[in-house]
């Protein structure tokens, strides 16, 4: 599956460039699952490029790159009680299986050499500090959390470490 870049009409790429790596997730963007926060982030990244200029890389890495059947399957286990890391550890993978040096070499590709990055994570961050990108801000994207996913956002910020301002 090709990963893909989309880029705001008139981003001068020789420039700082507003920049969103965004991994695939076929519930949250396709079918409006409120377990995550994917599908509104993706939506409020490809506002703020429109808006703003840019880029959104587009990795085909579902479900934390499990694939979408693991998904299904941890999904089956957090309604028996599991978190999203837990689930996925039960299913004998890695909490969190994303490889975001592929979004680094599609940025070097563009000639892109300085970022404004669209995140909350801090392994898109450190995977842009430790790559001759130079990271100018972090632009966070918050989304508001649901009564459906407010568990799983809280994950996501004791375990992975996410910043988020309204949790």
């Amino acid at each position: 599956m090709p990963h893909l870049a989309l880029i705001s009409e008139g981003t001068d790429l020789s420039k700082t460039v507003n920049v969103r790596i965004h991994s695939e997730c076929i519930t949250g963007e396709v079918f409006h699952s409120r377990k995550c926060e994917c599908g509104p982030q993706l939506d409020a990244a490809i506002k703020f490029i429109h808006e703003n200029g840019g880029v959104i890389i587009y990795l085909r890495q579902e479900g934390r790159n499990i694939g979408i059947i693991n998904k299904l399957k941890a999904y089956a286990l957090q309604e028996k009680g599991f978190d999203t890391v837990q689930a996925n550890v039960e299913l004998g993978l890695l909490p969190d299986a994303r490889d975001f040096g592929i979004a680094v070499e599609i940025l070097d590709d563009l000639g892109v050499t300085s970022i404004n990055l669209l995140t909350n994570n801090p392994e898109k961050l450190r995977f842009i500090e430790e790559s001759s990108i130079e990271l100018k801000s972090r632009i966070p994207l918050i989304i508001e959390p649901n009564e459906d996913d407010a568990n799983y956002l809280e994950v996501k910020k004791n375990y992975f470490g996410h910043f988020f301002g309204n949790l």
